[in-house]
């Protein structure tokens, strides 16, 4: 008797809910909802992946490699290790207008900044701002974490010991070369800039580095970083940003500035130009290579054929199957569709 109370009472009530008996409603799918179904997402596949790729085709890249191994290259002389402070000149013209905004990228090939050990070689109390992890770094950032006197290294880390250090000059050749200038305001994440990496609250930044040493590779402090801009140095530099957000694979390129001011605010104009390169990054010792990219953007973003070319791919093969479908439709049609029952 008790144990059929206990069942009862564990029993689910008696709705339409918990019972399942709710309304349902399942498709039918039949060949004259299957097959213009088929044909009209393929047609839209395929107008949109027409969009896609005459606007990929649209838009205008110019990329040019500066490794330096090539005897005819312009930077054959600074690829020598024993070459320091080396400068060369890549000169090249442009046809047209390069239309809108143009965006400068620097790129590098054979570099895995995915690679585990080097992705957590960080501290990142330390680039929030807190003095506590200044004097005493993570142990995540060896061997980066103190030089070779036992002073503290800050940024520490492999990711911010490696950081890419080759300078960049445009110039336009006009009868005298007018310096092209670069925009390096906002071309790091917001996240990264305001929430993610943080300076310390000292002033002036410089007093928050004390009894603190630069990482081995870099020729100047965190705190000089750009002296043309205070506001521009320390953890919340923009290229320190752009280069700390590791790429995923090891052929990527980063974002070193922006062209859409003065003179050049609709693009830039056809003619001869002339790239002032400070070649200091060391490529050759892992078969990397370096190279810049000037380009534009569209309402798609950069260039990019493989999505068009996908969605046509796609759009095609539903078109295609379609059309199968119809065949096979008409020629096996099965008797209840017409109304006639199976035996």
């Amino acid at each position: 008797m008790v144990k059929e109370e206990q069942e009862l009472a564990n029993r689910p009530d008696n709705t339409a809910f918990t019972q399942q008996r709710l309304p349902a409603w399942q498709p039918m799918l039949s060949a004259g909802i299957v097959i213009p179904g088929f044909f009209l997402i393929g047609l839209a596949f395929i107008g949109i992946g027409v969009a896609l790729f005459v606007t990929s085709r649209s838009i205008q890249v110019l990329e040019f490699d500066y490794t330096g191994v090539e005897q005819n290259s312009p930077c054959f002389k600074c690829s020598d290790p024993k070459a320091l402070n080396c400068v060369c000149h890549l000169n090249f013209s442009i046809d047209s207008l390069f239309k809108g905004t143009v965006f400068f990228y620097y790129g590098l090939s054979n570099y895995y900044q995915n690679f585990r050990k080097y992705g957590v070689s960080k501290d990142d109390v330390q680039l929030s701002g807190d003095l506590t992890n200044f004097n005493t770094p993570s142990d995540t950032c060896s061997p980066y974490a103190y030089d070779r006197n036992n002073q503290p290294i800050v940024p520490c880390g492999s990711i911010a010991n490696s950081m890419f250090n080759d300078t960049f000059k445009l110039y336009q050749i006009n009868g005298t070369n007018t310096l092209v200038p670069f925009d390096g305001k906002g071309i790091a994440w917001w996240t990264d800039y305001n929430i993610k990496y943080r300076n310390p609250s000292i002033k002036p930044l410089k007093n928050a580095f004390n009894n603190t040493v630069k990482p081995i590779f870099w020729s100047k402090p965190a705190y000089e970083l750009d002296t043309s801009d205070p506001a521009n140095n320390g953890f919340i530099n923009q290229n320190f940003l752009v280069w700390m957000r590791r790429a995923a694979l090891p052929n990527f390129r980063k974002l070193y500035g922006r062209i859409n001011k003065g003179d050049y605010a609709q693009g830039l104009p056809a003619g001869n130009y002339s790239l002032e390169i400070a070649y200091n990054y060391p490529v050759l010792s892992f078969d990397g290579r370096k190279k810049v990219v000037f380009s534009n953007v569209s309402w798609m973003g950069g260039k990019n054929e493989f999505l068009g070319i996908a969605y046509l791919v796609i759009g095609s093969m539903c078109v295609f199957m379609s059309v199968v479908m119809l065949i096979v439709y008409a020629k096996f049609k099965f008797p209840e569709e017409d109304g006639v029952p199976g035996h």
